[in-house]
């Protein structure tokens, strides 16, 4: 019976052992190369400046200038996305580098049946030539270093920094353009360990904000002259894009083995 119990806890000291072991091979979150997917909402504002020009016997005069001032348009909708890291763990200190993209859900679209306040009437025709706009975000990347601090060896606070490109669709009834922006990035992120499931698994929750930088757009659009001479157009386009996430990353290799 002695012997029995000799057995019994032996081996549960090495189930013990071999535990406390294959959790201490285990990555802290954001540490060595991961990866991760994420969903989420993302949010954004546009605003635009539009100006006009007298292009009559050459002369180049501002005719009218109109402006989106206070809050601009907003675009909403469900993105998904995914990270790719390496980061080092010093002590309670982090800091790392990071890229990632997620596919755009964000769009805006107005539609006009007519009306003053949204006809745009051709010269010849008289009839109403735009009755629908619409803007959507067909795709995001950003990337930068992380900075942060681990709250325990579970859980880390990060911030990232960084830069951002953002592709964009832009149309109406009439015509349709691709344009590409850019800007500042900015991050900021929880991250816990799954350890009941993988030491190596953790939980994201993450806020991004980009920062659009002002973009010149001249000549877009399929909007006719209004009157003998001909009216030359150019727009000034600007914005910001939120992203809220949730996601899961896993660690799984640290350059150190290596060496």
């Amino acid at each position: 019976m002695k012997k029995v119990k000799l057995i019994v806890a032996a081996a549960a000291m090495l189930v013990l052992v071999a535990s406390s072991a294959a959790y201490a091979d285990g990555f802290a979150p954001g540490e060595g190369l991961y990866i991760g997917g994420f969903g989420g909402h993302g949010a954004g504002n546009v605003t635009a400046k539009v100006s006009t020009f007298d292009t009559a016997k050459g002369s180049t005069r501002t005719a009218t200038t109109s402006e989106l001032t206070d809050g601009g348009i907003g675009l909403s909708g469900v993105i998904g996305g995914a990270w790719v890291g390496y980061g080092y763990k010093m002590g309670p200190l982090y800091v790392g580098f990071e890229w990632d993209y997620s596919a755009g859900g964000e769009k805006f679209a107005a539609t006009c049946s007519g009306g003053i306040g949204c006809t745009v009437y051709d010269g010849s025709s008289g009839k109403n030539i735009i009755t629908k706009a619409e803007a959507k975000v067909e795709w995001s990347t950003s990337g930068g270093g992380r900075l942060g601090y681990y709250l325990n060896p579970n859980t880390l606070l990060a911030i990232r920094g960084g830069i951002a490109a953002s592709k964009f669709e832009v149309s109406t009834n009439k015509d349709s353009a691709k344009y590409y922006g850019g800007g500042p990035a900015f991050a900021a992120s929880i991250q816990s360990t799954l350890a009941d499931i993988d030491p190596n698994l953790s939980l994201r929750m993450e806020y991004l904000f980009i920062d659009y930088m002002t973009a010149s757009v001249a000549g877009w659009g399929e909007v006719p002259s209004l009157r003998p001479g001909g009216l030359g157009y150019e727009d000034e386009i600007t914005g910001q894009l939120y992203q809220g996430r949730i996601g899961l990353a896993y660690s799984f290799f640290d350059v150190n083995t290596l060496f």
